[in-house]
């Protein structure tokens, strides 16, 4: 497993995996505990590894990763207004859907972000900044991926 990542960092829950494609950051993942730690193998990694600890020591350090753009202009719209949020900021999906022009579309947003938390590359935004129009938290996914 640890082969397919360009670094393995430990981190208090186990570890995380980061890959890089070209220069772009396409994956971090939550590896299990015990997954072995190796050093960056390329410059991309050792940045997103260093961003990592220092969120890791400080939930208000920010990100300035380049991700990897995939998915359709809908996503990539949602997931550059995610990135915008600002830390400790709270946004329904509704609001979420009004501000990437698509008022209608607040049930779309939520199904991405769902699908979202489970997939390659989210954002630490979409885990502490959303919430539903009725004012509760949603569930966390029980999947293992992360930034």
């Amino acid at each position: 497993m640890a082969a397919e990542f360009d670094a393995v960092l430990k981190a208090p829950f186990g570890a995380l995996g980061v890959r890089t494609e070209g220069d772009a950051v396409a994956e971090i993942r939550f590896l299990p505990p015990g997954t072995p730690a190796f050093k960056p193998q390329t410059a991309l990694a050792a940045r997103a590894c260093q961003q990592l600890s220092s969120y890791l020591a400080d939930p208000q350090a920010g990100f300035d990763l380049p991700l990897k753009a995939a998915g359709t202009a809908f996503q990539r719209r949602v997931w550059q207004e995610l990135r915008a949020i600002p830390f400790g900021s709270v946004l329904t999906y509704a609001e979420l859907a009004e501000r990437i022009g698509q008022p209608d579309a607040a049930r779309a947003v939520a199904s991405l972000i769902a699908w979202m938390s489970r997939g390659r590359i989210a954002s630490r935004c979409f885990c502490a900044s959303r919430i539903a129009a009725s004012g509760n938290l949603p569930l966390p996914a029980s999947s293992s991926r992360m930034i």
